[in-house]
């Protein structure tokens, strides 16, 4: 996937947060937010963007998860997994 297309999917997953927030009432993307790294951010590097979708997709998905046994819970867990791996890299 191109930058700009990782940018791209940065920004709708941020519309997504947004949506979530207004929903909880409260800061439940902790984590993505350390990060400092919105789709905004174009100078960021490609791989910085793509670490930052993981982790808001890991949250998002924790967000949505309603036990660990669910579907939505595996998702979770696996974008977590996704987001260790790319910090690595």
């Amino acid at each position: 996937m191109h930058k700009e297309e990782l940018i791209q999917l940065h920004e709708l997953m941020s519309e997504m947060q947004d949506y979530f927030e207004d929903a909880e009432g409260d800061e439940v993307f902790e984590e993505y937010e350390e990060l400092d790294v919105g789709p905004v951010d174009i100078h960021q590097s490609k791989s910085e963007h793509k670490h930052a979708i993981f982790v808001l997709g890991q949250e998002i998905a924790e967000t949505m998860a309603e036990d660990d046994f669910s579907d939505r819970g595996r998702i979770s867990e696996r974008m977590r997994e996704l987001a260790e791996k790319n910090a690595d890299d």
